[in-house]
């Protein structure tokens, strides 16, 4: 009978502590879902998909025109911004803020000439315009200035290419100059535009060049332009040097493969081939650098032959040794230049440029 007893106490409470609501016990839990991220932009899903964390999503407010994002890389050099068209206007360039645009500010603008730099992996430029009237009566001559060898001698070099070694000392305040006052230092690409009247050119704009590549303009020079962050083009005879990036600020262009040689009447050879060697040898001149776009003519030797070469290999732009000025409408394969002598100061360059 105690047993029966002690038994139904014993079911009674156990009863008791599954029913009583006061009774403790473990709370329910609900199983609660993780928070869908939020999608990412397209600029945001470039980056991501790039998979190089050194890459630059760079978009581009160009009233009204649906110009897509692109990449680029901080560190580098801007390549290959868009130059969009709009009928009855003229693009006026890339600016770093809405304000620059407005007042188509060049310290404000933004090209090829200077390098990629970034917020949190993210920027947008603001495109200008202009109308054709106000582009035509801007009347921008822009020059080329048209550099060789360079000495560390105040005096000079001996023989006849005297002229062609510039002093390291001028071409240093020369660089200086054009950095301090803040000259816009258009791409090739850009002049291309210029020329064909779509894009609008500053009158205070200036492009830097050197042919041959010499070891001198790697040893003296290249730190100079490079020190200054000035744009300049080498222009490389691709058979006698292989060094493409010697500087950030340098980019390289075709002196042509081998036609820096004399032909079979002692002038260039550019001028002794016939069209289809000179497109061959540019072809091969191109593949070594990774670029056409321009060339410059070896001794400055041109006719309508080289120049239908030039064309057939695909470059669009050829410079000559001829003294002058790119303006609208100039013959884009013969392009004139600012020749650059020894002994010439930084005050000859302000008379040549402004």
């Amino acid at each position: 009978m105690a047993v029966v007893l002690v038994a139904l106490i014993v079911g009674a409470v156990a009863t008791l502590s599954l029913t009583d609501p006061g009774a403790s016990a473990a709370p329910a839990t609900t199983p609660t879902r993780p928070a869908t991220p939020p999608p990412l932009s397209a600029t945001q899903q470039m980056l991501v998909d790039s998979g190089d964390t050194t890459t630059c999503a760079v978009s581009f407010d160009a009233a009204d025109l649906d110009v897509p994002p692109m990449l680029q890389h901080e560190g580098q050099l801007y390549t290959g911004l868009p130059i969009p068209s709009r009928e009855g206007a003229v693009f006026a360039g890339w600016y770093a803020s809405p304000a620059g645009a407005e007042d188509l500010s060049i310290a404000d603008r933004v090209n090829g000439s200077e390098l990629v730099d970034c917020d949190e992996r993210e920027r947008t430029l603001y495109g200008a315009w202009t109308t054709p009237e106000a582009n035509a009566a801007e009347d921008a001559q822009i020059p080329i200035l048209m550099y060789h060898q360079f000495t560390s001698n105040p005096a000079g070099e001996s023989g006849w290419l005297r002229l062609n070694y510039a002093y390291i000392g001028d071409f240093e305040q020369q660089m200086a100059y054009i950095a301090d006052q803040g000259f816009y230092q258009p791409t090739w690409d850009e002049l291309s535009a210029f020329i064909d009247g779509r894009l609008f050119l500053p009158n205070h704009s200036v492009i830097v060049t050197d042919d041959d590549a010499d070891d001198t303009w790697y040893q003296l020079a290249v730190p100079v332009v490079d020190a200054h962050h000035v744009l300049a083009t080498s222009f490389m005879i691709t058979v006698d040097r292989r060094e493409l990036h010697p500087s950030p600020y340098v980019i390289v262009r075709s002196h042509t493969e081998d036609m820096h040689r004399a032909g079979a009447n002692g002038k260039g050879r550019m001028v002794n081939e016939s069209a289809e060697v000179i497109a061959a040898d540019l072809e091969a001149s191109a593949a070594y650098i990774g670029a056409k776009e321009v060339i410059a003519y070896p001794f400055g030797h041109y006719n309508d032959t080289a120049k239908a070469g030039v064309a057939a290999a695909g470059f669009e732009l050829a410079r000559t040794i001829d003294y002058g000025y790119v303006h609208i409408g100039t013959d884009k394969l013969a392009l004139p230049v600012i020749r650059m002598n020894y002994g010439m100061s930084v005050g000859d360059l302000a008379r040549q440029i402004g």
